[in-house]
């Protein structure tokens, strides 16, 4: 890898390990609908500008069908899940469930279509994940927080489903315009919704500062390194991040906000990361260049990972 691919894989590493932590604090001062509205509208309104120039938004309006469908499921029905869930667990919680999504990615892909052979050392990996999963999340199913725990991994369905959608059906559109539009189209469905629950205060300043840097940080820049790192290293080495991400989210748990860190914690990421690894098993080396048009699609291959929050 490039010293310029080190860089921004390092970046993206830290950037998509943050979100979980900067919704803990935004949603303590804003009610969930606000917060995706304000994430969402921020995002766009940095992003269309960008997508306007030319006509690079041919390719959106030709493929509006699968468009909406991966907007829904990679942001309006996500990221009000995420939201509402930290209302009751923890940030690092949240991201180590989260950590789950590439084992379900492999089984979502099955399920979908790809027939590639699942050998023995793939279906351990599935086992294994699953497992970690139940280590992570079984006491508290247990202990009467079922639906927080239930939002957490319909979002790692989402997360696992709407790559597949970008693979299938979105391989030709630049990613840009689509993020730009699916961003927008999230806002204006989120608009009334937040008119109706706006805070009668202004929030406090800790609350701002986290909706900011989730907006501006954790969204549009976000999107824009996470492209350029597919461009630079492929899309299986880009999603390697995502092995990161939970690392860096009960870091941030842990210094920012005295989140603990317990041994189940621990093993259940360590059975989780396994898991993937195995379930994601190898594939034929892919094409040496992928076109920036095909970058979404590149990052929904099953063998490394598939989207990951933004």
């Amino acid at each position: 890898m490039s010293r310029r691919g080190w860089i921004l894989f390092a970046a993206m590493s830290l950037i998509w390990g943050i979100p979980y932590l900067l919704i803990k604090i935004a949603v303590e001062g804003l009610p969930v609908p606000v917060l995706v509205f304000a994430r969402t509208a921020v995002g766009a309104a940095v992003l269309l500008p960008l997508a306007l120039r030319g006509n690079a938004l041919a390719g959106v309006r030709r493929h509006w069908r699968p468009v909406l469908a991966f907007a829904a499921i990679e942001i309006m029905v996500p990221w009000f899940l995420l939201s509402d869930a930290e209302q009751h667990i923890t940030s690092s919680l949240t991201g180590l469930l989260i950590a789950a999504t590439p084992v379900v990615a492999v089984v979502a892909a099955r399920l979908t279509g790809d027939r590639e052979r699942l050998g023995p050392l793939r279906w351990a990996g599935l086992a294994v994940g699953f497992g970690g999963v139940a280590v992570l999340a079984g006491p508290a199913l247990a202990g009467g927080a079922p639906w927080p725990i239930a939002e957490v991994l319909i979002v790692a369905v989402c997360y696992a489903v709407a790559p597949i959608i970008a693979s299938r059906h979105l391989a030709d559109v630049p990613s840009l315009p689509l993020t730009a539009v699916c961003l927008a189209v999230a806002t204006v469905v989120y608009t009334p919704a937040a008119v109706v629950t706006w805070p009668s205060a202004w929030p406090a300043a800790d609350v701002l500062v986290a909706l900011a840097a989730l907006a501006l940080v954790c969204t549009a820049l976000a999107m824009v390194l996470f492209f350029s790192l597919i461009r630079e290293v492929g899309g299986p080495r880009a999603v390697v991040i995502t092995y990161v991400n939970p690392a860096v989210a009960v870091a941030a748990g842990a210094l920012v906000l005295d989140e603990p860190v317990t041994v189940q914690m621990v093993v259940a990421f360590a059975l989780i990361l396994a898991g993937s690894v195995l379930a994601a098993g190898r594939r034929r080396p892919e094409a040496p260049a992928v076109p920036e048009p095909a970058a979404a699609a590149a990052a929904a291959q099953p063998p490394a990972r598939t989207s990951p929050d933004s």
